[in-house]
């Protein structure tokens, strides 16, 4: 019997729409309406991280590290962003407005063009 890949352990690929450097609306979520700019993104987890936007907590105890040329390294709450999953989010096209993206093909060249407007994304 035939098992299908999800169960066989082997990881699913995705391909996001959204790349790192993009400009992004947050739809759901504790940051909802704010907008910024795309850091990275994670798309085995479908995750994006959103430059000054869902920021967590990060509790850190200072540490000695071998090799440095300090004595200990500076402990303390470290603020930083957090991962936001990539349907709570949408992209904004260059004249600012929410929309979808479609891919277009020309000349062997992929291009991402806003559904809303009909802009060239890149």
């Amino acid at each position: 019997m035939a098992r299908s890949r999800r169960s066989a352990g082997v990881p699913k690929r995705h391909t996001l729409k959204i790349r790192s450097g993009d400009r992004v609306r947050v739809v759901s979520g504790k940051d909802r309406g704010k907008s910024g700019r795309v850091l990275r993104t994670e798309p085995a987890n479908e995750r994006v991280y959103v430059e000054g936007l869902n920021m967590i907590k990060r509790h850190t105890r200072p540490r000695e590290v071998a090799g440095s040329q300090t004595r200990a390294q500076v402990g303390g709450v470290i603020e930083r962003e957090g991962p936001i999953h990539i349907s709570n989010v949408v992209l904004l096209d260059p004249k600012g407005q929410p929309t979808r993206v479609r891919i277009d093909r020309s000349d062997g060249k992929r291009s991402r063009v806003a559904v809303r407007s009909g802009a060239i994304i890149d």
